[in-house]
Formats: structure tokens, C-alpha cells, sequence
């Protein structure tokens, strides 16, 4: 999905309003039909009568859930709506609101935190966060509402959070002071950064996209640098299989990998590389570990080279380059140690080597103090896969909390590929586009998770697919195989062995 930013969503707002004459209370009322019908859809199976709290700000956005308390009372919901702010400061929609909801029978009830409010609050089987919205820019700070968020996320009622759950910077998904958590948001014309990056992926719960009537001529006049990764995406983007293809056909790609006390980061690497449908995957580890990934290793060929002290030498320059030079796509970094010939092998790769190269672990930490390397491969294929840690050490910027832009940043100061790992994996391109990612969870947090996203990648750019359309499927797909590892087995027990046994499942959920 196209993710729109705070700034096109006001301006989306403006000329449906202005340009196309749409009365900006349709677009209210019609927002709150989005809200209202996802919790009469929740609460559909539950037998009897059921109470809902609404939480409404002063902005466009408190009108929305003005307008949905209307809606909630009139389905036979018993519904109480509080204002949480004062009625000088409410927008002329949400006062109009106000009005329709008085002539409805229900009264905005200014919120205060007595105990006969909180009493109703804790029986309510909904509580709609109405709140601030999108528009949110400055942290929550006040006690009162600080407090009234703690109340919302300890209750067992279901959120429901109208846009985006509030407290969470739309923008950046950073949280602003406190936020709701919600257990479904309903956004509207289009989701929003903050839907999917940081801590406001974990503040959305289930996202639902409602139409509330700007025409869609506005919005594909937009240009939207940030998208969701998704099923269709993916399915839209991987290369397609020749039924007449032979090995060749589906590329070769090469991987650079190992160390001793590091055997099962090239063996994993690969193993995904092939189960991800590379024709010809060749590993080239250190001779003193060869013996045992040639044990692990059916598809993929490894082969031994010099190394010292069981890490990489420099004499293993040639081989690799005779090898390398030859593959369509090659991956470096996976369990090689940073031993200083080492990684001064994986620079003078980086310097000499023609095609796209995917530099991921070590391969990423032999650039520290060495970003020029990354730098004169502007022009060329590079795709850095960094964690946190890995992408501070070699000058990425994480103090704003600001995700995306940070990855954004990066990648066009360097002219490179940025996947930034991590709870929602951020892909980015030099020029700016980002990609984030739905699927994962806490199960893959574990050693080698990295390694089997490596080989993954790397196979798919050796079978043709561009650098963004190979970064974002192979983070979607070892995400959703990850997904289903965890369904089987449980995040605890579960490993990135079980990850590569799913591939295969993880592409059949897209229907190729």
C-alpha cells in the first residue's frame, strides 16, 4: 500500500474540500461510519447490550469520534462521548458534531477523572480513541491526559483508534510522550508511516483503510515515496520462472562467508539462497572450516579458500574474484570475522567487483572507518543489510527516532541500498523511496535470522529482480516465513533452520 505523509494527507483534505466542493462534514460523517461499523463489526458475536466510551479531542479528529458516538448510540449502543479539552477550542466541525450528536439524544460530557467516569469507562465492552489524530506533533506531557492513556491501554475493552492511535507521531511512528494502544485503527483515504514503523506498529494493532470520499483523481495525482510491503507486492515484483529455464537461467550467485566459530552463518546464507530459487549458489569459505560446511551443504557448492587463523587471508583475493566476477549477484559478510586481512578482503572486493554485491555482518563492520569504499560504488549495485548496531558503527543516525528518514538519509548520501533490520525493516533506495515491511516477529530475533535473509536476497537479485523489488520480497518473505515458523513451533522454540524450511510455504501464501 501507498503510504501517505501528514503534509499530502492535509493537502488531499484541502482540495476535496475546496477544489472539489465536498463539505468537510460529509468527510467527517463519513469517517465515523468507518469508525462505527468496525466496532459494531467486533462486537457483532457478542451477545447483549454493550457500552462504548468515547474519547474525543478538540481537533477534526475529536469530531470524528463525535460523529461515531452518534452512530454507536443510534445502533442501540449505550454510549457515552467526554471531551477531553475545552469546547472554546473545538473546530466548527467538531461543534457541528456536537450539535448532531445532542439532537441524537446524547450529551459531549466534559471528561474528568471522578469515580463515577471511571466506573462506566472499566464496563465498557469499546472505548474509541478520538483523541488527536494525525496532527499530533509535540510530546503529551499533561498529567491528566497522561493518566487517561494509562486508563485506555489497562482496560480489558477493545480500542478502537480513529486514524492513527494517539500519541503516535504519524510521520515517524515515534511515540509522542504516552500513546494508546489500540487493538484496531481506522485510517482514512490512505495508511500513514507511523501505521507501520516504530513503536506505532506495535500502537496500531489492525489496520483498516476506510474510504471516506476524497476522489481518487487527488490521490493518484500524489506521489507517494513511501509503500507498504505486502502479498501483492511481492507477487508483483518477483522474477518470473521460464518454463524452458535451465540452472543459468536462474542465476548464479556467489557468497563469501565464514570463519572459524562462525560455521553456520554461510551454511544458513546459502541454504536460503537456494531455497529461494537461485539456480547456482557457490560458497566460498575459509579452507580451515571447508570440511564442515561442505557436510551441510547439498545444493549450494562450497569450495575452500587461503585463510589465516581460520578467517580470510588476502591471498584469497583471486580466487574470489575469478569466482565473483562471474555471478550475477554476490554476498559478502555472513560469519567472516573481522580480523584485519579479512576485512581488508572485503573492501578491495568492494573496490574491484562489478556486480551487485549485497554486504551484510562483518562485511557491513569492515566499513567502519572506511565509508569511502561505500562511497566509490556509487553507480553500482551495493545493498547493505545493518541492525542497529551495525548501521551506527559504520555513521548512520538513529538519535531523532525517526527510522525511515534516517535510512533515507543514508542511502542518498552513499548512493546505496539500505535494508535496516529490526521490528518493521526499512528498505530504502538512493533515491529516497522506502519500503516497510508487514510480516515478522519476536522468534526471529536470533542468531543466524540475519544470515537467512542475507542468502535470501542475494538469490533473488542473481535471479534478475532489481534491487528494491529483491530487497522488499526477500524481507516479506523471510518475515512471513518467520510468521509461520512461529505458528508451528512458537517464537521461543523456533529457529532460522525452521525460517528456511517454510520458504517454500511463505511463497505459496502469495499465490505465484
Amino acid at each position: 500500500m501507498l503510504i501517505a505523509t501528514t503534509a499530502q494527507m492535509k493537502e488531499l483534505d484541502r482540495a476535496a474540500i475546496e477544489e472539489w466542493k465536498i463539505p468537510s462534514t460529509e468527510l467527517m460523517e463519513r469517517a465515523a461510519e468507518g469508525v462505527a461499523q468496525a466496532v459494531l463489526k467486533e462486537l457483532k458475536e457478542r451477545p447483549g447490550k454493550s457500552a462504548a466510551s468515547v474519547f474525543c479531542g478538540t481537533g477534526n479528529n475529536g469530531g470524528d469520534g463525535i460523529a461515531a458516538a452518534r452512530l454507536l448510540a443510534r445502533s442501540g449502543m449505550q454510549v457515552r462521548a467526554f471531551l477531553v479539552g475545552s469546547y472554546e477550542k473545538m473546530t466548527e466541525d467538531a461543534k457541528e458534531m456536537t450539535r448532531r450528536l445532542s439532537d441524537a439524544g446524547v450529551n459531549l460530557e466534559q471528561w474528568r477523572p471522578d469515580a463515577e467516569l471511571y466506573q462506566f469507562v472499566r464496563r465498557s465492552q469499546v472505548i474509541v480513541d478520538a483523541l488527536f489524530g494525525v496532527g499530533l506533533s509535540r510530546p503529551i506531557q499533561d498529567p491528566a491526559l497522561t493518566a487517561l492513556i494509562e486508563r485506555i491501554n489497562r482496560s480489558e475493552a477493545l480500542v478502537v483508534s480513529a486514524d492513527i492511535a494517539s500519541g503516535v507521531e504519524a510521520d515517524t511512528g515515534r511515540i509522542l510522550g504516552t500513546a494508546v494502544r489500540a487493538d484496531r485503527t481506522i485510517t482514512f483515504t490512505m495508511p500513514k508511516i507511523g501505521h507501520f514503523a516504530g513503536d506505532g506498529k506495535l500502537c496500531t494493532g489492525r489496520l483498516q483503510v476506510w474510504d471516506i470520499g476524497i476522489p481518487s483523481e487527488l490521490v493518484r495525482q500524489g506521489t507517494y515515496l513511501t509503500q507498504s510491503i505486502d502479498a501483492d507486492y511481492v507477487r508483483g515484483v518477483l522474477p518470473r520462472r521460464k518454463p524452458d529455464g535451465h540452472k543459468g537461467t536462474f542465476g548464479k550467485a556467489y557468497l563469501l562467508a565464514g570463519s572459524v566459530g562462525y560455521t553456520g552463518a554461510p551454511v544458513l546464507a546459502a541454504r536460503a539462497a537456494a531455497r529461494t530459487g537461485c539456480g547456482l549458489v557457490t560458497l566460498g569459505v575459509p579452507e580451515s572450516i571447508y570440511a564442515i560446511a561442505a557436510g551441510k551443504c547439498e545444493e549450494p557448492m562450497p569450495y575452500p579458500l587461503p585463510d589465516t587463523k581460520g578467517q580470510f587471508s588476502k591471498k584469497a583475493l583471486q580466487g574470489v574474484l575469478e569466482r565473483a566476477s562471474g555471478s550475477d549477484a554476490v554476498l559478502i559478510g555472513p560469519g567472516v570475522g573481522r580480523a584485519s586481512e579479512a576485512a581488508w578482503l572485503m573492501r578491495t572486493l568492494l573496490d574491484q567487483l562489478g556486480v551487485p554485491v549485497v554486504l551484510d555482518a562483518d562485511g557491513i563492520n569492515a566499513l567502519e572507518g572506511h565509508i569511502d569504499v561505500l562511497d566509490r560504488r556509487k553507480g553500482k549495485v551495493t545493498v547493505l543489510t545493518p541492525h542497529d548496531g551495525e548501521f551506527a558503527r559504520i555513521g548512520g543516525d538513529l538519535s531523532s527516532g525517526d527510522r525511515v528518514d534516517a535510512a533515507r538519509e543514508f542511502a542518498r548520501r552513499h548512493g546505496c541500498y539500505l535494508v535496516l533490520k529490526g521490528h518493521a525493516t526499512v528498505v530504502v533506495s538512493p533515491a529516497g523511496t522506502a519500503l516497510i515491511n508487514t510480516t515478522g516477529n519476536s522468534g526471529m530475533a536470533k542468531g543466524g535470522s540475519g544470515d537467512v535473509l542475507a542468502g535470501m536476497l542475494v538469490s533473488l537479485l542473481a535471479q534478475g529482480a532489481g534491487p528494491m523489488a529483491a530487497a522488499g520480497a526477500a524481507v516479506w518473505l523471510h518475515g512471513r516465513a518467520g510468521d509461520l515458523a512461529a505458528q508451528a513451533l512458537t517464537e521461543y522454540a523456533m529457529t532460522p533452520q525452521d525460517m528456511i524450511g517454510r520458504i517454500p510455504a511463505a511463497f505459496q501464501s502469495i499465490r505465484i
